[in-house]
């Protein structure tokens, strides 16, 4: 009986020795997989945001997302933390009156505060190309610059022509003068080399001049009453961004602390708040008179880019691309604003900018851009029909009431996706210089 079980137990042990050994190593397989499936996460993470088109395609998944919780149970959620939470920050004095707080809610703080970061970025992108790109010298820019006004003045001409007998809808004549950069350059992006880069040279000259033409115009046309003591102190933080850049400076961070006083001023004043972020940028120089090679412009916008790409602009596509289509009807699409933007964006971008790129070349103004076809320029100018960021936020300035923000995100999202598949599948699919096609 003792053997019976001295060979119970010496089985047992075993038994359970192979068990835990059997044990450690699935564990160390399971440690291995866990280890290689994080690394390839990790990798393809890493590929996916060092794509060209990756910005634009988070930018078109967060604004599905808008549209999905918009059209869900979760739009009283959606709604409500955007439009009823709001964020404070300052001070007050209760024993004064002093104020010297600024509330607005989620939504205004996105369109305001957040914006103006990108519109900075833009700024800083404007001083590059104006000082060292494609808008260096007038044989660069005159063929973006033509094409950059034909696709504002046209949209806005088709825009007012269908909405010319109410003038309730005529502030929303500027919605599809714009054209979405990030979103436009992504999807040229995704057709690799089938597009020259001369094309893709083209395109940002073009979107970058019309970025310039929707600031002036949010500038001169969408601001309210002014309030001339705030536009003081905004007079005097230009004038000390003025000073540095005369003194050479080229550490950023005297720049960007001026720029926020700026920001807080001109929001306190009646102008929009992010034309301080397109002046801040416009001060930075291009390159540091003691170290030539370091350009602190060149610096902030690689440093800004991520942030502005794959945070901001996402952030703003989420908290403004909800339409919710419950009580929408087929005529909906056809209401003026709707129509108006939509075709606009559509008709009007690519009747403009093709229309001034064919003018200046076969006048001889200026040549047709390396390694390019007819065929792909209009592609281009389709593609400049993607308003998207730019028209939802000149959108936003030109309307406040509810039903007409549907109009007009209606109206964007149509002109700005068709004209972006359509330009997509052109250039994929068309005939390209790299088959000798002429």
């Amino acid at each position: 009986m003792r053997k019976f079980l001295s060979k119970t137990e010496r089985k047992v042990e075993q038994a359970a020795r192979t068990a835990v050994a059997g044990a450690a190593s699935a564990v160390g397989d399971t440690g291995d997989a866990a280890l290689w499936t994080s690394r390839f996460i990790v990798r393809r993470t890493r590929n996916f945001f060092n794509m060209e088109a990756s910005g634009g395609i988070v930018l078109v998944l967060a604004a599905m997302v808008a549209l999905v919780l918009a059209n869900s149970p979760l739009f009283v959620v959606y709604h409500h933390v955007l439009n009823l939470v709001h964020f404070r920050i300052g001070f007050a004095d209760m024993a004064t009156g002093g104020d010297l707080e600024l509330e607005k809610s989620v939504l205004l703080w996105i369109n305001d505060g957040l914006m103006a970061v990108f519109f900075f970025l833009v700024g800083l992108e404007i001083k590059r190309e104006m000082v060292e790109g494609g808008l260096s010298s007038r044989d660069k820019a005159l063929l973006p610059m033509l094409a950059a006004i034909g696709g504002m003045a046209v949209p806005a001409a088709l825009y007012w022509f269908i909405n010319r007998d109410l003038p309730d809808n005529l502030d929303g004549w500027a919605i599809p003068a714009a054209t979405d950069i990030a979103f436009a350059l992504g999807v040229l992006a995704l057709v690799g080399s089938r597009a020259p880069a001369s094309l893709k040279i083209l395109l940002t000259a073009i979107a970058i001049i019309d970025d310039i033409g929707a600031i002036l115009i949010i500038a001169i046309f969408y601001t309210a009453g002014i309030e001339f003591i705030p536009l003081e102190f905004a007079v005097a933080a230009l004038v000390v961004l003025f000073v540095l850049n005369r003194k050479n400076v080229s550490a950023t961070a005297p720049y960007i602390l001026t720029g926020i006083i700026m920001w807080v001023a001109v929001l306190e004043s009646g102008i929009h708040a992010t034309l301080a972020g397109v002046i801040t940028a416009l001060f930075i120089p291009v390159r540091s008179h003691r170290d030539p090679g370091y350009s602190p412009c060149k610096e902030l916008e690689h440093a800004l880019h991520p942030w502005v790409a794959f945070g901001v602009l996402p952030l703003f596509a989420f908290a403004n691309a909800g339409v919710p289509f419950s009580g929408m009807t087929l005529s909906d699409i056809f209401a003026p604003v709707t129509l108006g933007i939509a075709l606009g964006l559509f008709v009007g971008k690519q009747v403009g900018v093709f229309l001034m790129i064919s003018l200046a070349i076969a006048t001889g103004l200026t040549s047709k851009p390396t390694g390019t076809n007819w065929y792909q320029l209009y592609a281009v100018s389709l593609l400049c029909g993607v308003g998207f960021t730019m028209s939802l936020f000149i959108g936003g300035l030109a309307f406040e009431a509810v039903e007409m923000q549907a109009s007009v995100r209606m109206g964007v999202l149509l002109g700005s996706v068709t004209s972006a598949v359509l330009a997509y599948l052109l250039l994929r699919y068309g005939p390209s210089n790299r088959k000798g096609t002429t």
